[in-house]
């Protein structure tokens, strides 16, 4: 009767073989560092490497050297980092980084303007000109809210938060010169924005022109009723 051969001298060779594909992976990160050292102008990796690690050193050391100057000078740099991360972060997603934006200026710019109103009274107190910013800053996280609360929304969302924040901008324009009216504008402005460009406008204005559109008279198109 003829026997199988028995296999266990390859598995030995495959075995002893192993040790030798481990020493390829460890020899890996030398060859990099080869080739990032070497700097050859065939090898674009190695050339676009290098100064971006350069760069990033040089960078790094500036803002450490920024930060450990105060404590508002530490705030600031990890303000800057933190909105560089989410910028990063937000690339692919330009209509959420443009509303976060117009957001954040339309913010700034009601508090400034409201403040400089007050400033130049001089017969209002503080506490008009804290509930005039929170009354803006709470608009403008509505408006920012209304836009990506719509499901099926028939435009851009970061244009008509950045619509909305232009109409607060204003809005705390007037309130400077009347404090009891740039909130209430603001309201109404933000409401008539989110109303226009949501779905509901949308499906108002199709309902009118088919109403309109059964509204006109039919033309003849019979010949014996002309």
């Amino acid at each position: 009767m003829s026997r199988t051969p028995r296999t266990r001298p390859q598995q030995s060779r495959s075995r002893q073989s192993r040790p030798g594909k481990q020493g390829r992976t460890s020899a890996a990160p030398q060859t990099l560092l080869r080739r990032l050292l070497h700097q050859d102008k065939n090898d674009p990796w190695a050339v676009k490497l290098l100064p971006r690690i350069v760069f990033g050193i040089a960078a790094a050391y500036t803002l450490f050297a920024l930060a450990s100057q105060s404590g508002s000078s530490f705030v600031a740099v990890a303000t800057l980092i933190v909105l560089g991360i989410v910028v990063w972060l937000l690339r692919r997603r330009v209509q959420l980084l443009l509303a976060l934006a117009s957001t954040t200026i339309a913010a700034a710019l009601t508090g400034y303007f409201s403040a400089a109103g007050d400033a130049a009274r001089w017969n209002t107190g503080a506490a008009v000109s804290g509930q005039a910013v929170f009354g803006y800053w709470a608009l403008a996280g509505m408006a920012l809210l209304g836009a990506w609360m719509v499901k099926q929304h028939p435009g851009r969302r970061g244009v008509t938060v950045l619509l909305a924040d232009v109409i607060l901008v204003i809005a705390s324009v007037v309130g400077m010169f009347l404090p009891e009216a740039g909130v209430p504008l603001g309201f109404l402005g933000v409401i008539g924005v989110l109303a226009l460009r949501g779905s509901s406008a949308k499906a108002v204005a199709v309902r009118a022109r088919r109403a309109f559109g059964r509204l006109r008279p039919r033309k003849a198109t019979d010949p014996a009723d002309s």
